[in-house]
């Protein structure tokens, strides 16, 4: 079983208000895990790759 790879945008130097994104899972599982860096043993919200591509396009234009 593959575990999540965890990774944090090199963006994130703010003080660790971050979130953390793996994309390892989207090809076997069909999904992408994200979780707040402050709270790595806490829960794991599991985007699909639409939605996330739909939040990312969202946070980009500035519209979310």
């Amino acid at each position: 079983m593959t575990e999540p790879d965890f990774r944090t945008s090199s963006y994130s130097n703010n003080g660790g208000d971050c979130v953390e994104v793996a994309t390892n899972l989207v090809v076997s599982r069909g999904t992408v895990p994200v979780r707040d860096s402050k709270a790595p043993s806490g829960p794991v919200l599991n985007a699909t790759p639409d939605a996330f591509r739909a939040f990312l396009d969202g946070v980009k234009a500035d519209t979310l």
